[in-house]
């Protein structure tokens, strides 16, 4: 059974999906330099706005988005829910334990609320998962969701993740292990100097492709498959061999039954940390030829963390729309021989593959095609 993607919504530093594809397209970036807590030192981020966001409020804007974007309409009684975050209500909670916000609503906060309130909001009676796997978090989203599509559990899946990072403890946290860079995003440049957090997330409309062509709904594009697995190494540091992420490009690459000189074009993970794309460019190296696109978006649109795999899913599938291959902001001068989109690309593109590596060494790939 294919799964077909109807719909997408999207929220990004840069807009919304048109805005934010027309915007990245041009090589346009949303990280500027920004004070939002006065005890800590102004530094680049990627907001939505002026102030940090609040995560269950881009939940509802960006599924609301995607039914909208599907031609669909509310109620979705038996649609699957597959909405996940890595940070979810974090800020919140920080805000309850310096006593700026009231308990009496704390029970909103819980780990599972942007899949609640998705569950809510389109009034669905079905599956209702909330995954949590760091920044693979939005990967592991789309997986679980055509999941359910190939196992007949369901025949339509609201899947995804948003994040709502900006805050002061994820700002020291980051800032205290030496990740966060100083000036911006240059993912795969000789000079990185770390990532930039940025808010944002998206959500897709999952269908069997039966029912979407009985309702003559558009399509983006389908998930083919995936890979998943873990390196059971460390924390935060990526295993140095890579065996697990090369296992879990294999691992997809063997599901949907490819070669890897029929994939076309890698939205990589790319967080402008050293050791993150320095494993990430050898793998690539590893398992693919050097003629194959690549290109990070984080340059543009910061490290939303659990949401970052759901923004590379989105632009994987509107790089298979319109055909091209979009930028990797902020490379000046490439360290690594592979591929890099310095500029967007038009490119005949039929199979892409986006990857997500989070911490804890959770891996995570999925394949999309026209």
């Amino acid at each position: 059974m294919n799964v077909a993607v109807t719909g997408i919504g999207l929220i990004s530093a840069l807009g919304n999906l048109a805005r934010t594809w027309e915007r990245l397209v041009e090589g346009r970036s949303g990280i500027q330099f920004y004070q939002p807590f006065s005890s800590l030192e102004p530094r680049p981020i990627a907001l939505i706005g002026k102030h940090p966001a609040e995560i269950l409020s881009l939940t509802r804007q960006v599924v609301s988005d995607a039914v909208k974007d599907a031609g669909l309409e509310f109620p979705l009684l038996d649609c699957g829910v597959v909405v996940g975050s890595s940070r979810g209500n974090q800020a919140q909670w920080e805000r309850f334990t310096t006593g700026q916000s009231e308990f009496s609503n704390w029970l909103r906060t819980l780990p599972n609320g942007s899949a609640i309130a998705t569950a809510q909001l389109i009034q669905s009676q079905g599956i209702v998962l909330a995954p949590m796997a760091a920044c693979a978090t939005g990967l592991w989203a789309i997986a679980r969701g055509a999941e359910l599509i190939w196992s007949g559990q369901c025949q339509r899946v609201i899947c995804g993740a948003i994040e709502a990072p900006i805050t002061p403890l994820t700002l020291i946290g980051f800032e205290r292990m030496g990740a966060l860079a100083k000036d911006g995003a240059f993912p795969f440049d000789v000079d990185r100097q770390g990532l930039v957090l940025g808010e944002g997330g998206a959500v897709f409309v999952l269908e069997s492709e039966e029912l979407a062509q009985q309702r003559k709904a558009e399509i983006y594009g389908r998930v083919l498959g995936f890979g998943l697995t873990a390196d059971g190494y460390h924390v935060s540091a990526p295993e140095p061999g890579s065996r697990a992420a090369i296992a879990a490009v294999n691992q997809c690459l063997d599901r949907i039954g490819l070669t890897a000189n029929k994939i076309d074009y890698i939205h990589a993970h790319g967080t402008a940390t050293q050791l993150n794309d320095r494993n990430e460019a050898h793998l690539i190296q590893q398992c693919f030829a050097d003629s194959v696109w690549v290109s990070s978006t984080k340059g543009a649109t910061g490290h939303t963390l659990g949401g970052s795999g759901a923004l590379g899913a989105a632009f994987c599938l509107m790089a298979l729309k319109n055909q091209i291959v979009p930028p990797n902001v902020g490379i000046r001068n490439n360290e690594f021989g592979i591929a890099i989109a310095r500029s967007a690309q038009s490119a005949k593109l039929e199979n892409v593959l986006c990857f997500s590596f989070g911490f804890g060494g959770q891996n995570a790939i999925v394949a999309f095609s026209q």
